[in-house]
């Protein structure tokens, strides 16, 4: 299990949100916490403490009036921290190669690749065909309807037809290097993890697999640990101390490196 850092960018600012809030209209959501620090500040601190493959998520769709203020931001993070941090938010084959060259570790993808509620092989081979699988990390991340948890997109906005499973798991596995899965329901809310989910992807287990969403407390990451047998890797957003939370950053990221 490694300690996945997370910097969320939204209206040019480091925030944690509640997943499920996101709205594109007015760019609003539920806001636990709005840092006085910049993106790059942030990037140094995991530089600092040597955690690698965190990830940058741009929350404001390219459309927006804060788009280019978000982007900016991003981009000092990762010029803070080359070849350190992952990158997610509006990424396509058009531009994912711009932000390798800006210093991501990877790009990681959603939207692009679900289109229309399905996805998209063209465009997903496009993305492979550009960056190659071991650059591309494919975000999965969901919420729950009808007993199933389905894909979402648009910054979680949307539901896709796809819902999540070991098969579609397996296949997707085969065009990229890791995925990034938020349980958006939980995500932001500090109220636990969703443990169906994570019994899922714990009992799959084929390439890397980033769970965030809901975590609160070591027992939380307890819970992943076992489900994954240690190899589910956690990002801690809302509940860390350096969020605005009680979860104490230093503490957190030990807990993460001991073993069981």
């Amino acid at each position: 299990m490694e300690f996945r850092p997370c910097i969320d960018i939204h209206n040019g600012k480091v925030k944690q949100l509640v997943g499920a809030s996101v709205q594109d209209q007015d760019d609003t959501a539920r806001e636990n916490y709005v840092s006085g620090e910049g993106a790059a500040w942030f990037a140094g601190l995991f530089s600092q403490k040597n955690l690698k493959n965190g990830h940058v998520i741009l929350l404001n769709s390219k459309d927006s009036p804060h788009y280019e203020q978000t982007r900016s931001q991003a981009l000092e993070a990762l010029n803070a921290y080359p070849g350190g941090l992952q990158i997610g938010g509006g990424i396509t084959a058009e531009n994912a190669r711009e932000y390798l060259d800006a210093g991501a570790s990877h790009v990681i993808v959603t939207s692009y690749v679900f289109q229309n509620g399905n996805i998209s092989f063209e465009n997903l081979s496009r993305l492979v065909d550009c960056v190659g699988r071991k650059k591309l990390v494919l975000d999965l991340s969901c919420r729950k309807k009808d007993g199933r948890y389905y894909i979402v997109t648009d910054r979680w906005q949307k539901y896709t037809r796809v819902s999540l499973s070991p098969d579609i798991l397996t296949m997707l596995a085969s065009f990229c290097d890791e995925f990034l899965i938020h349980g958006v329901d939980v995500e932001g809310t500090k109220n636990g993890v969703e443990e169906e989910l994570i019994e899922m992807l714990g009992s799959w287990n084929q390439i890397p697999i980033t769970y965030a969403g809901g975590i609160r407390s070591f027992e939380d990451i307890d819970k992943i640990r076992r489900a994954g047998n240690g190899k589910i890797h956690i990002t801690v957003g809302s509940a860390l101390d350096l969020y605005g939370g009680n979860l104490p950053f230093e503490q957190t990221v030990a807990y993460t490196q001991q073993d069981f």
